[in-house]
Formats: C-alpha cells, sequence, structure tokens
C-alpha cells in the first residue's frame, strides 16, 4: 500500500518522534510506501528514517521553495510548483492517508482530503493518529459538526482516530483488504 502521512517538518520532543518512528518501523515492515511531503527535517525525517531502515519505500513529493530541505536517497522525488499541486500529487500516490501531530499545513491538508470524502471525491481511508491526544480537541468540534448536522456523512464514514500507532496501520490494512 502506499500510505500517505501528513505531518510536521518541526523539531518536536520524545511523546510526539517516538510514536512516530513505531508508525514508521511499521509501514516499512508491513511492505508500504511513504508517500510523504519529502522533507528530510524534523518530524517528517523521522518517519523517513524509520520506513527506510524497516525496508520500506520513499516517495516524495517537495515544493519548489522547499527543494533546499528535500530528502536525498528516496526511491522517487516530485517536486510540485505550488502546494496545491503537491496535495494533489500526495492523494494520487496514495492509497490511504495517516495525519500525524502537525500544525497549519498538517491540517489543510488533513481538511482537504476530508472535504473530499465528504463528497465522495475519494474513498481512501483516513485516519488521524492521535498522538498524546493532540487531536482530542479536532475530534470533539469534528463530533460537533456531526451532531449539529454539518456533516451530510457519519464522522466514522470520513476518518478514524486512532490512539497508536498499530491501530493506524492495522485500520488501514482491514480497510483495503491487506493482510
Amino acid at each position: 500500500m502506499n500510505i500517505c502521512v501528513f505531518l510536521s517538518a518541526a523539531e518536536l520532543d520524545d511523546r510526539y518522534t517516538r510514536p512516530a518512528r513505531e508508525f514508521a518501523k511499521l509501514l516499512g515492515k508491513g511492505g508500504h510506501t511513504l508517500v510523504w511531503g519529502g522533507s528530510d527535517v524534523g518530524l517528517m525525517k523521522v518517519v523517513a528514517d524509520g520506513v527506510q531502515e524497516a525496508g520500506g519505500r520513499l516517495v516524495g513529493v517537495s515544493v519548489q521553495f522547499l527543494a533546499a530541505k528535500a530528502r536525498e536517497g528516496v526511491d522517487e522525488m516530485v517536486i510540485a510548483g505550488d502546494l496545491a499541486e503537491r496535495k494533489r500529487l500526495l492523494l494520487e500516490k496514495s492509497d490511504a492517508v495517516v495525519v500525524m501531530v502537525g500544525g497549519t499545513g498538517t491540517l489543510d491538508e488533513a481538511t482537504e482530503i476530508l472535504e473530499l470524502k465528504k463528497h465522495g471525491h475519494t474513498d481512501k481511508p483516513v485516519v488521524l493518529l492521535n498522538t498524546a491526544g493532540f487531536y482530542d480537541g479536532l475530534k470533539e468540534q469534528f463530533r460537533r459538526m456531526e451532531d449539529e448536522g454539518f456533516l451530510p456523512r457519519p464522522l466514522t464514514d470520513l476518518v478514524f482516530f486512532a490512539e497508536e500507532p498499530v491501530g493506524a496501520l492495522a485500520y488501514l490494512e482491514e480497510s483495503r483488504g491487506v493482510a
């Protein structure tokens, strides 16, 4: 499976890097391919390192203004002209999506895939990996959107919240019929 991971390029502490590294190792050992923003810094580097060390493939999609931070030695690297093209390419190259901790860019990417799912433009499984309760507030907001009629589909049709890396990958593999 080609698994797109949206996540931060920031340098973060162990409560975020440990689960990210764990997920990366599971992904690589499972024979999956990481599709990610291509950066070789911060949490993006942690995940790419873990996947590569575990024998997985790396497909990066960077953007022109971040090309200097792009990881070398990957299986495939594409440099998009802008962020919109980058998001489109990341989604085109993936079978499933995992959203890890991140800032506004990660939130933008997450809401775009959920909007596409909401309108039936994709059926890719989406997991929010809720490391250290990072997305508790977002989960509450999504439930409120559902309860108050803002979502035309059940929240469970749009996204799966996983508390641990093993649950995130298990959900994706089950959703895609991969054993």
